[in-house]
């Protein structure tokens, strides 16, 4: 874990007062050894590492919500680029041009060719800008489902990376074909001979993520969020307000350990004491070690019945009390 402060959230405060004495130290001894360093910081590390795993073993969903869009995370660019080797990026949608919310190409993950298709937010305000906040526009969709039927061509596994508050909901993206683009990506892909893995990296939101999220195996990072509509959204339509996001965050069932009971998602990632914003590398590592090792147990399964399983998975999603 780094030992550089990062943005604290409204629930840190106490940690995030540890966490500037403990960087005061590093910033004053910068003459000193290593060993030094650790020697009159280890207490208030020791602190610091007690209160985080006090807090994030009880978030609530809305504080759940908070760290999975916290801006510091890492952001899909970074799984392509540090976690995989050899990526080549590829554009386009062959029909009317390039999302940049929409990012993928064909890359290495430890040792096995894979295609890599993900929603982009952003890490600053101008590359939020550049990637339109990751909202993907339907040409985002189309390239992402162009990619992944190149994929089945060659006989490689699908990765993708959600990473969205939701597909763009402005008119231009409803002139060209938004809903048609999304509702193709959720056909075509439930039936795509490859194996596809499905990794919720931060938000997953609405059918901006779903559009991604028809997978074999689909895995969720800890602290990550998963859901039909945005808690804000979903306070705006209920009781037409926005400021009841909390109370719609805990009614959405969005958190990985609620969604893993559900039988809604296959996997949790586990993510660093106090979240994946403060260890990026140990985070990215973790996924990409988790993916490739299920890409290794699918590859042991018939293509035939991968796919079955896959579209009948599908048609299945949610559970309901008949009575």
């Amino acid at each position: 874990m780094s030992e550089t402060p990062v943005a604290p959230l409204d629930f840190e405060a106490e940690v995030h007062e540890i966490e500037l004495r403990i960087a005061a130290i590093h910033q004053d001894s910068r003459d000193s050894s290593p060993a030094e360093l650790l020697g009159k910081s280890r207490e208030l590390i020791k602190e610091r590492d007690r209160k985080l795993k006090q807090l994030y073993a009880k978030l609530d969903a809305w504080q759940t919500c908070k760290v999975a869009r916290h801006p510091q995370r890492p952001q899909a660019a970074d799984y392509l680029h540090e976690g995989l080797d050899d990526f080549i990026g590829m554009h386009g949608d062959r029909m009317y041009g390039d999302d940049p919310a929409v990012i993928g190409g064909l890359a290495q993950l430890q040792g096995r060719s894979i295609m890599a298709i993900a929603q982009h937010k952003g890490s600053s305000t101008e590359d939020r800008i550049a990637h339109n906040f990751g909202m993907p526009m339907p040409e985002g969709y189309r390239k992402a489902l162009r990619l992944a039927k190149l994929a089945a061509k060659f006989r490689l596994p699908v990765v993708t990376f959600i990473d969205t508050p939701g597909a763009y909901p402005g008119i231009e993206a409803e002139e060209r074909g938004q809903a048609q683009a999304i509702g193709n990506c959720l056909l075509e892909m439930a039936v795509l001979e490859t194996p596809i893995i499905a990794i919720v990296i931060g938000e997953g939101g609405s059918g901006g993520a779903l559009a991604l999220g028809v997978a074999d195996e689909v895995m969720m990072l800890e602290h990550s969020i998963y859901s039909v509509i945005s808690p804000e959204g979903c306070a705006s339509i209920l009781w037409r307000s926005a400021e009841r996001a909390a109370d719609a965050a805990a009614a959405l069932n969005l958190t990985a350990g609620k969604l893993k009971k559900l039988d809604l998602i296959d996997t949790i990632i586990a993510e660093p004491i106090g979240g994946a914003h403060r260890d990026r590398t140990g985070t990215i590592g973790a996924v990409c070690k988790a993916a490739a090792a299920t890409l290794d147990r699918l590859a042991g399964i018939d293509l035939q019945a991968i796919v079955q399983r896959r579209a009948a998975r599908a048609r299945n999603y949610g559970k309901f009390d008949g009575g």
